[in-house]
């Protein structure tokens, strides 16, 4: 185990350094993100105030507050887009040498992603966790979370953060077919952004397609850990929903390594 962090580990800080240089790049990536979460805060604010009912799938007006903008922290975090260093890798024929290497192309690419969780975390993740947290108490009247909750919430957020760079992992193999995906890069954020419950809660949604949202990842994604930071997850809901989590792990990574075997025997370098 030490030898494969010692291996795999430079990969988590050279993406922290990368991350630091273009740090102005990626606070205005930041920005545009919070200001489309005051869009969707405004929108809801409207949708309550001509509503005759203070609850609304499931959320009360203070609980939606929370939920759009923990939507935004936790997607923040856990969404790290890997899909478009696959297709770059294919690209510039950079891939060709993962294959000669001793080491997981994949394993590489999900400890660089974690590089990139880390800094999204620290730089402003946790600082816009703690404001949220003050304008729940002081103009909300609600109670900090206990330690139990936000521990769930952490290790929610963990296997979301593997369920995501599994999926675009998976989703990244295109690019062997297709050699740019920029397209479809945009087709998958737009779609995710739906699925995983960051435009709407999926308990808005009919309870039929809530049932099929049971048997897919995506609301593992961002959904699920903001509604056990929220306390609507307890007892035998929670611990289905972190097995539920840990599941679909184990299929994106099982899925990724035959989709792996399949891709590279068919791999044609461009470039490198």
């Amino acid at each position: 185990m030490r030898r494969k962090l010692k291996i795999y580990l430079p990969f988590t800080s050279n993406e922290l350094k990368r991350q630091l240089s273009y740090k102005g790049a990626f606070y205005l990536f930041m920005l545009i993100s919070l200001f489309g979460s005051f869009i969707s805060y405004y929108l809801w604010m409207a949708i309550y105030g001509n509503s005759e009912s203070g609850v609304l799938g499931g959320f009360s007006k203070n609980e939606m507050i929370i939920y759009v903008f923990m939507v935004y922290v936790t997607s923040s975090i856990v969404t790290v887009s890997i899909a478009d260093w696959i297709s770059d890798d294919v690209v510039m024929g950079t891939v060709s040498m993962n294959l000669i290497k001793p080491m997981d192309y994949r394993i590489s690419l999900i400890f660089r992603a974690l590089g990139s969780m880390l800094y999204r975390f620290l730089a402003p993740g946790v600082f816009i966790w703690i404001g949220i947290e003050v304008y729940k108490v002081k103009v909300l009247g609600m109670d900090f979370p206990n330690i139990l909750s936000i521990l769930l919430f952490i290790l929610s957020c963990i296997m979301s953060f593997l369920i995501y760079v599994l999926f675009d992992f998976c989703f990244g193999m295109i690019s062997f077919f297709t050699t740019h995906i920029f397209g479809m890069l945009l087709v998958k954020e737009a779609l995710l952004s739906f699925l995983t419950g960051q435009l709407i809660p999926i308990s808005f949604f009919p309870e039929s397609l809530q049932h099929v949202f049971d048997y897919l990842p995506f609301s593992s994604m961002v959904y699920t850990p903001v509604m056990i930071y929220l306390g609507k997850y307890t007892g035998e809901t929670l611990c289905y929903m972190l097995l539920r989590q840990c599941i679909w792990v184990i299929i994106l990574y099982l899925l990724g390594s035959l989709i792996w075997r399949k891709v590279t025997k068919r791999l044609i370098v461009l470039g490198g």
